[in-house]
């Protein structure tokens, strides 16, 4: 792995990126002639999205021709351990319905690690980042920007979680799980996809989790959360953003819900962890 130091033009660059995104998604946001068609996996894509992975791509393809890339929209182009990660649109569904919450996500990976990863919302006006050994930032820019820290909560009964829905459980056979989850905790929202993780990240929030996503769904998500000093995993406790899963914590929280989420039949008769049933949901 290449020293911390070597990726800051590549962190620069991820926000150049990042405001050329900006640019496209924000003048199609609610746009009246918006086109949305449904892909194979019945999810929505837009013209917004299309418009940006490629604008991305072509950025990439000037200025670090040698990385590979992998975007949601047009699949994985070149070879080589440098893999640049994107997400035109995180959260498409709100994007068309004319919700704010949304983001594009780019990510650096090394190999299997993410070394950087930027998140902006600009409908929101937010925006976060992050590089392996730099610390979380968020802001409007690098030069006016604040560090993000995780809750010091340590106990189910008084944290608050996030997620983005309850169909995937179901499909997984985790369900009842993660409906005992939400009983154990004190707070239950869901701000969904992206905006959940960073939540955790500055503190906001105590945990997150995502029953089925992809790597274009977490590389940059994940790396902004354990710089600010969290711990990023898939459902097995496996650290990282490839495993389809995703659960985030303050790092203290984790095991307990990791223990919950489990399988249903891997969870044994009357040893669900951590509180009274009867906690607040």
């Amino acid at each position: 792995m290449r020293p911390v130091a070597a990726y800051d033009d590549d962190l620069r660059f991820a926000h150049v990126l990042a405001d050329q995104a900006d640019d496209v998604s924000l003048s199609r946001f609610r746009a009246v002639d918006l086109t949305v068609t449904t892909k194979p996996d019945r999810t929505p894509v837009t013209d917004a999205d299309q418009a940006v992975e490629d604008l991305l791509r072509t950025s990439l393809g000037r200025s670090r021709p040698r990385d590979a890339v992998l975007g949601e929209e047009s699949g994985a182009t070149g070879h080589g351990p440098r893999r640049w990660v994107i997400d035109p649109i995180d959260g498409t569904k709100s994007y068309v319905r004319g919700v704010p919450v949304w983001a594009t996500l780019i990510a650096l990976m090394d190999g299997e690690e993410s070394m950087l990863g930027v998140v902006s919302a600009p409908a929101l006006g937010r925006r976060w980042w992050a590089a392996v050994g730099t610390g979380a930032w968020t802001g409007r820019s690098l030069s006016a920007a604040t560090p993000c820290h995780v809750s010091a909560v340590t106990q189910l009964a008084d944290a608050s979680l996030s997620y983005s829905s309850l169909t995937g459980w179901d499909e997984l056979d985790r369900l009842p799980g993660f409906l005992e989850l939400t009983r154990r905790v004190s707070r239950t929202r869901a701000y969904g996809d992206f905006w959940s993780h960073m939540l955790v990240a500055e503190g906001a929030v105590d945990l997150a989790c995502e029953p089925e996503v992809s790597l274009w769904d977490l590389a940059a998500v994940s790396v902004v959360v354990t710089e600010a000093g969290g711990r990023f995993t898939d459902l097995t406790g496996r650290p990282g953003p490839d495993g389809g899963s995703a659960v985030s914590s303050n790092g203290m929280l984790h095991q307990a819900a990791l223990d919950l989420l489990a399988p249903t039949r891997d969870v044994p008769d009357g040893s669900l962890p951590d509180g009274d049933v009867t906690a607040a949901w």
